[in-house]
């Protein structure tokens, strides 16, 4: 299956596929953690980069409040469900305009012989 991956390149920031994901998570699960596990992604790999994307934007994209007896968690603010609507939405429209010339790009690949497998 072919999928089309944009990176958003901005003078101090980037928000792609990656990041998405990660914010998808958070809301999802309500924590950094379980959103990096569900990613293949280590602990401290998703605290860096939810650490970026705060720093990059303004006001931060994910609160989080610390463990202890009454338990952690993580959600996205406002502003970080603002940003992942957009970037999916950025996504969603680059799909769209870029469908045909895909379609055309796969039909030139080289397509292999599935007899040479056996």
């Amino acid at each position: 299956m072919t999928t089309l991956k944009l990176r958003i390149l901005f003078p101090e920031a980037m928000m792609g596929p990656g990041k998405a994901e990660l914010l998808e998570g958070i809301r999802d699960t309500g924590s950094i953690a379980a959103a990096g596990r569900r990613m293949g992604m280590s602990y401290k790999r998703a605290w860096m980069l939810v650490e970026e994307m705060n720093a990059a934007w303004q006001p931060a994209l994910v609160s989080s409040a610390r463990g202890g007896p009454g338990g952690g968690g993580a959600q996205l603010t406002d502003t970080g469900a603002e940003v992942l609507r957009l970037y999916r939405e950025v996504m969603a429209r680059a799909e769209a305009a870029t469908a045909e010339p895909v379609a055309a790009l796969e039909r030139l690949l080289k397509v292999p012989d599935m007899s040479a497998r056996k």
